[in-house]
């Protein structure tokens, strides 16, 4: 760690994440968890806790206005323990990847939970030409397979 900013070779981690709007993942939230992962890697694998589990308390959380939270909390049901959401990632061979990648993923998950409900399909009724049409166009499918049976000739 440099300057308080979680570096690799290639410079600093990426972040804030963006959920929705100018809300974003609150980094003093979220938890952090590393084990051993069985993905790719080779014998490195073994000796190293390249697996992310990242925790996020949905329930208890500041960082979202309350109309998504409750929304959050609804659409997430199964998937939350005690109010807590879960990410992991395994899929790339380093630690830092892998962070990437489950903190990306929980914005997403969150992004969509908190999303606004679609608006309701107003209905319409079906114009008369479309229904005749309809209706023209399956009587002369019928006629057509009914030239298809075999006739006594």
């Amino acid at each position: 760690m440099t300057d308080g900013v979680l570096t690799r070779d290639h410079g600093p981690m990426s972040g804030p994440y963006p959920i929705r709007g100018s809300v974003v993942l609150p980094e003093a939230e979220l938890v952090w968890r590393f084990s051993r992962s069985s993905g790719p890697g080779g014998q490195h694998v073994n000796t190293s806790d390249s697996q992310v589990e990242l925790r996020f308390d949905l329930a208890n959380t500041r960082a979202l206005p309350e109309v998504w939270k409750a929304r959050a909390l609804e659409r997430l049901g199964s998937r939350l323990v005690g109010g807590v959401v879960t990410v992991r990632a395994s899929e790339h061979r380093s630690q830092w990847r892998n962070r990437e990648t489950a903190a990306v993923r929980l914005a997403a998950l969150l992004a969509e939970a908190t999303a606004p409900p679609p608006k309701p399909r107003r209905a319409t009724k079906i114009p008369r030409g479309i229904n005749e049409r309809r209706l023209r166009e399956k009587k002369a499918r019928s006629e057509t397979k009914r030239g298809r049976t075999g006739r006594d000739w």
